[in-house]
């Protein structure tokens, strides 16, 4: 049986079947990015994110960077109804 092996898909995040389900996570935690994702948008402080996850500037820099980066790849399709 192959153990899986983490796969770093952004610097800094990372995917493994063995955390967090598979998830993206903070390279070296088990923090998702959504999770710092969405504390962000909810208006939380970058400094209050880092003590409640013991993360660090560079790590939240990487959930953005992970989540602009994914976005430049997405498509979106507007529909039109006449």
């Amino acid at each position: 049986m192959t153990v899986p092996t983490p796969t770093e898909v952004y610097p800094g995040v990372v995917i493994d079947p063995r955390v967090v389900h598979g998830v993206p996570v903070l390279k070296g935690t088990r923090v998702p990015v959504q999770v710092i994702l969405g504390h962000l948008a909810a208006g939380e402080d970058v400094v209050s994110i880092q003590a409640a996850y013991a993360v660090s500037l560079e790590q939240v820099r990487a959930a953005l960077g992970y989540a602009a980066n994914r976005l430049a790849y997405e498509t979106v399709l507007a529909v039109v109804n006449e």
